[in-house]
């Protein structure tokens, strides 16, 4: 049973954290977790005793708890959320709620399109200056769109032979 905790102590310890090794866990992943397992009821256990358990656990200086030191904020957690129970049995009934469970990232802020915009942001719309911005796909030209570029190849504008130097002297 340790052993699936300790999986998803790992899952819940690199979530959002690109340099997290997974051996270690802050404090807003211990919350995230707690509340994603359902250890944190909002009514027994609230996010304040969630906070308060992992002040406990965690080493004076630290920001970080170990696998260790999490299994002891389980057992408070797990005396605090399941009253009546042992300690080892709440243990196990905190480690029933924690298996196979992975970070959820239900509510998470979505891109929406509202009414106007796609009608502002489609580019076949488009008219005068600001149509020569953007190719026969809506892709973007970049600088080339904006400017009138000038050709730098050393002929003045009206030459005809342009590029034909070269071939006479042969």
């Amino acid at each position: 049973m340790a052993s699936e905790a300790e999986k998803t102590f790992q899952r819940f310890a690199v979530f959002g954290e690109s340099s997290a090794s997974g051996t270690e866990m802050n404090n807003k992943n211990f919350s995230k977790l707690c509340k994603d397992c359902g250890i944190m009821d909002g009514k027994t256990v609230t996010s304040t005793d969630v906070d308060i358990v992992f002040s406990k656990v965690k080493a004076k200086n630290a920001r970080t708890i170990t696998f260790q030191q999490f299994q002891e904020a389980m057992r408070e957690l797990g005396q605090k959320r399941f009253k009546g129970k042992n300690a080892d049995e709440a243990l196990e009934d905190v480690y029933k709620h924690m298996e196979g469970k992975d970070p959820a990232t239900t509510g998470v802020t979505k891109a929406t399109t509202v009414g106007g915009v796609s009608r502002l942001t489609d580019t076949s719309k488009y008219t005068g200056s600001h149509k020569e911005r953007f190719d026969e796909s809506g892709k973007g030209k970049g600088i080339a769109g904006r400017e009138e570029m000038t050709d730098n190849a050393g002929y003045v504008s009206g030459y005809k032979g342009a590029g034909t130097y070269d071939k006479k002297d042969k």
